[in-house]
């Protein structure tokens, strides 16, 4: 007589356990790439990248004519406060008005809006206004005679309050 116990036969639950244990894992892993993905995804700047791509070297050149003549501008949020700080040629920039600012969310346009930021000090326009937090791209374009002067586009965070 042996003392070894008798193997117990493989049934459906033993094949019923592996398959959940199986595409569990498998469910898990693409649930959280999934999400990963969704959260960490920064969205897409251009509609058409076609289009895009062909206006690229047109935009860089624009940008080094802009670096080489002295442009630059600084945006910045201080608590409700949206202000940009604009230098250049005073001749170009002196007597401009407002800044223009488009903000819209790195992904979709449901939350898209433009200000006019009008200018407090020279070569300073300001806003006082709320943003609501997360992630927004700010365009802003220094525009006179329907000519841009200069542009720049500035992706920001806005923290919870």
């Amino acid at each position: 007589m042996s003392n070894l116990a008798e193997p117990k036969p493989f049934t459906g639950r033993h094949m019923l356990a592996i398959m959940i244990a199986f595409f569990g894992v498998i469910i898990s892993v693409n649930v959280f790439m999934a999400y990963m993905a969704s959260a960490s995804w920064s969205g897409i700047l251009a509609k058409n990248t076609y289009v895009a791509s062909q206006d690229f070297n047109m935009k860089a050149a624009e940008a080094r004519h802009w670096a080489e003549e002295g442009y630059s501008g600084a945006f910045k949020i201080d608590g409700g406060r949206l202000e940009y700080r604009l230098q250049g040629p005073t001749a170009e920039i002196g007597h401009l008005p407002e800044i223009t600012a488009i903000l819209h969310r790195p992904v979709g346009d449901k939350q898209d809006f433009a200000l006019k930021l009008p200018r407090v000090a020279p070569g300073v326009y300001a806003l006082d206004h709320r943003l609501a937090a997360g992630q927004w791209i700010v365009d802003l374009a220094a525009i006179d005679a329907g000519k841009t002067v200069y542009h720049q586009a500035v992706r920001i965070y806005q923290p919870e309050k």
